[in-house]
């Protein structure tokens, strides 16, 4: 009995080789290939993107507590800190944490948009244009830019425009750098 289970566990594939899996096959399979890559695209960067904004915050958290008269933070950067979640310096710690999860799970959502829009519209251009080359790239850039400013608070139309023309010329500029490197 003993020699069975052990044997079970020594065949089982580790954590890294079922990580590297995911590289082939995929997490989802939603029956079409645009679906998968969207919901693909759409985690993996919601990942990324809570970790960025947790490890943003705790960086500003440490850093608070620098004296800036010590030589801890230069002047110029202690005055241009900015906390991007205001309200995490709530009355106890279970509003700290609420205002974190809040504020983390909105960036992961924004982060998520970003990808999932941009991945998809990639795709979608590719199958309908039969090409993929720097036009998709920048119209797929420039929607997914409209999309991020629209979702970010207190969007003007001058914000809206400068999204696009940022998604585009990033995205554009990667396409075309992609070939060179």
């Amino acid at each position: 009995m003993m020699n069975t289970s052990s044997s079970n566990l020594e065949t089982r594939p580790s954590l890294l080789q079922e990580l590297r899996s995911f590289e082939k096959g995929g997490f989802f399979d939603f029956g079409h290939p645009l679906l998968n890559r969207i919901a693909e695209s759409f985690l993996k960067a919601a990942g990324i993107g809570a970790i960025q904004a947790v490890s943003r915050e705790a960086y500003f958290t440490a850093t608070e507590g620098l004296d800036s008269s010590s030589g801890g933070i230069p002047p110029e950067i202690a005055r241009n800190k900015k906390h991007h979640f205001p309200d995490l310096r709530g009355e106890n710690n279970t509003k700290s944490l609420e205002a974190m999860v809040k504020h983390t799970g909105k960036e992961s959502l924004q982060w998520g948009l970003a990808a999932g829009v941009y991945s998809g519209l990639t795709y979608g251009l590719t199958e309908a244009r039969g090409a993929h080359d720097w036009k998709n790239s920048a119209v797929a850039g420039a929607i997914t830019g409209v999309a991020l400013a629209l979702t970010s608070e207190g969007s003007s139309h001058e914000q809206i425009v400068q999204g696009a023309i940022t998604g585009a010329a990033i995205s554009t500029a990667a396409n075309l750098l992609s070939g060179i490197f």
